[in-house]
């Protein structure tokens, strides 16, 4: 009987129930917390309010022509006879020993330590949970403005700008009263007055002969033109003529 085969049983003829393997335990680096907690510390300095905080460049210091060009070195006068490098110790040549300092470099640094000002720390102040910190100088939280000599105090150059509006308002106002008093109506005489109601009456006269002289039928368009600029010429003088009276 091969001894690789089963037994010959009655019970083999039964059908068994496959039983399926248990997995594997599933793979956890060990190395997960560490890169949690890196991850972690990146997002948190990263998050800000606002827009990041840069350094703003200052308008004077605008690029200028010529301005990244390399500048040579001056010229120097080239001498043959200087020499370009000391010169090489002869066999000889011993170099200087045994010299020794008698001071005590511990007690002087304890000594300066001891007697030295304590430096004063940077106010500062942390607007976030997070702890960031930032100077209080320049957030204007430090009421330097309000204590200097000139806070509240009109600028020179809005003075001298009021100066000169003033002086500018008053020559235009100088201006237009001098061309009031040229463009104003001159009074005139009784004589004067006398000679120009006559001129206008005579004019009226003639006007008024000529339009006494056209047809009685107008019968074409010259003759309505004709007719009309007479009777706009007689009512201007008209018009004119009454306020003289």
């Amino acid at each position: 009987m091969d001894p690789t085969c089963p037994s010959e049983c009655i019970y083999n003829l039964i059908p068994s129930d496959l039983k399926e393997p248990p997995q594997p335990p599933r793979y956890i680096s060990i190395f997960k917390a560490t890169v949690k907690d890196d991850m972690q510390k990146a997002k948190t300095a990263m998050k800000t309010m606002g827009p990041a905080k840069v350094e703003i460049p200052s308008p004077k210091d605008f690029l200028k022509k010529h301005s990244k060009e390399k500048t040579l070195p001056p010229k120097k006068k080239f001498d043959r006879n200087m020499p370009k490098k000391p010169a090489v110790p002869l066999r000889t040549d011993h170099p200087v020993m045994g010299i020794q300092s008698g001071k005590n470099f511990i007690n002087t640094n304890a000594a300066d330590v001891i007697m030295g000002v304590a430096k004063k720390p940077k106010p500062i102040y942390v607007d976030k949970r997070t702890g960031d910190k930032h100077d209080v100088e320049p957030s204007g939280l430090v009421p330097k403005y309000i204590n200097k000599k000139d806070y509240g105090v009109t600028p020179e150059y809005i003075c001298r700008r009021n100066e000169e509006l003033k002086k500018a308002q008053e020559e235009y106002d100088r201006y237009i009263q001098e061309n009031l008093k040229k463009a104003a109506m001159k009074r005139l005489s009784d004589e004067e007055r006398e000679a120009v109601l006559q001129g206008l009456k005579k004019n009226w006269e003639e006007v008024h002969k000529e339009f006494q002289s056209l047809s009685v039928f107008i019968d074409s368009i010259p003759k309505k033109i004709r007719k009309q600029r007479l009777e706009e010429e007689m009512k201007q003088l008209e018009h004119d003529i009454g306020p003289s009276e």
